[in-house]
């Protein structure tokens, strides 16, 4: 699947998007994120206070509970505000 990384989360991965193959134990958006944070120190970084990460599957925001089975794309960003 495609992971997109944007704003800060994008600046601390250090890459807009890669393609991935999470282990078959990556169900949710909350595993997969904890999946993410064990893959090297700007992983941890970008996704050290998980609560605060936003995501969409395939362009629909999701919550952190929401499965991620055939999911094409997979984008985190931080919260989003007005002005």
């Amino acid at each position: 699947m495609k992971v997109k990384y944007f704003a800060w989360v994008r600046e601390r991965v250090g890459k807009a998007e890669e393609t991935i193959e999470p282990p078959a134990d990556v169900r949710t958006i909350d595993d997969l994120i904890g999946w993410l944070a064990r893959r090297g120190e700007s992983y941890a970084y970008a996704f050290e206070t998980p609560r605060v990460i936003r995501a969409a599957i395939d362009h629909a925001h999701v919550k952190p509970d929401s499965m991620i089975a055939g999911a094409r794309e997979i984008a985190f960003f931080p919260p989003m505000t007005g002005g």
